[in-house]
């Protein structure tokens, strides 16, 4: 099957006729990327040799930058053709890309830095009858010892080996990131997330060796290049690749299977539903980041989770489609 052009649009070739799935503030560009700068690159090559359409996609789009909508429209393009393949092969993406377990182990992560202590621990009781064994929260308040303060409740709460992860969204210096993982690290995080910016390389070697807790980052890098260099200087513990923004199925595969060079376990950020098909097909796979964001309620099949564990579909390809008649509901007139 060749990729087939759509006019002023890009199509995805598993879904033809489709339009590009929204991306926030970079959609418009999405659609720019995709249908004028990519789509003639594409036109009349084999959907099924994904390497080789990554590979021109990327060098056409290189110079003008490779991160931004660039890289999010070269994401798009490799899932569906991930997509497509595992359809045509009639297997589930994770069957597909190799298979190791269909169960993934998984946390519940939540916008929730402006909870209370009570209040965090209500949502995350919630989260654990709900089937989750594991929980993040953000940390990154104007205040240290507020932070502190709730990693303790929910260690009380919960006891100890029950796995909690810390999350700063990149909030602290080098300095202060290192004075946090050390008021911590008596809590036992499993990891701490963005402490600093993500460009900060030499930074996150600091704050992993001065600090003592283990670091997860990688949802804001774009090449596998950005991961190789936050390994071997940067000491991270956690790569953390997210497939919708690092150049899709292809490059997130290939940084689960860096990681496993360097003997470390890969987790992951954002698209559950997808991701959940990538980390089944990784033996060093770790936590499945689970972001419900009210989107379970538009899709026709949510992600299912059991007693910790996120169930990778059997259904074949990435098995994610939207129900529209709920999303007619709000639809603007």
């Amino acid at each position: 099957m060749r990729v087939e052009p759509a006019g002023g649009k890009f199509a995805d070739p598993a879904h033809p006729g489709g339009d590009v799935v929204d991306a926030g503030d970079a959609a418009p560009a999405l659609v720019v990327v995709l249908g004028g700068n990519q789509q003639p690159v594409v036109v009349g090559e084999d959907a099924g040799a994904i390497e080789r359409l990554w590979e021109k996609v990327w060098w056409a789009s290189h110079y003008g930058g490779k991160g931004g909508p660039t890289v999010l429209a070269l994401s798009a393009f490799d899932i569906a053709l991930w997509d497509l393949k595992a359809r045509r092969a009639n297997l589930p993406l994770w069957r597909l890309l190799g298979g190791y377990d269909a169960a993934v182990p998984c946390y519940a992560g939540g916008i929730d830095l402006h909870l209370t202590p009570d209040q965090l621990l209500r949502q995350s009781d919630d989260s654990v009858k709900r089937g989750f064994r594991a929980i993040k929260m953000k940390v990154g308040r104007e205040r240290l010892s507020e932070d502190v303060e709730k990693l303790a409740a929910m260690r009380a709460h919960f006891g100890d080996g029950f796995p909690l992860m810390v999350d700063a969204n990149m909030k602290w210096t080098v300095a202060e990131a290192i004075r946090a993982a050390r008021a911590f690290a008596p809590y036992e995080p499993v990891w701490l997330e963005e402490p600093i910016i993500p460009d900060d390389v030499e930074g996150h070697s600091r704050v992993a060796t001065e600090g003592g807790l283990p670091i997860a980052t990688g949802e804001n890098f774009r090449t596998i290049w950005e991961f190789r260099h936050a390994i071997t200087v940067g000491k991270i513990s956690f790569p953390e690749p997210d497939v919708t923004n690092c150049g899709g199925v292809t490059t997130f595969m290939k940084v689960a299977h860096l990681a496993e060079c360097f003997n470390l376990p890969v987790t992951s950020h954002g698209a559950h539903d997808l991701t959940v098909h990538l980390l089944a097909a990784c033996p060093n796979r770790s936590y499945l980041e689970a972001h419900g964001f009210g989107l379970d309620d538009f899709v026709e099949a949510p992600l299912k989770i059991a007693d910790g564990k996120a169930i990778a579909p059997d259904r074949p390809g990435h098995g994610v489609a939207f129900d529209w008649t709920a999303l007619e509901k709000l639809k603007a007139e």
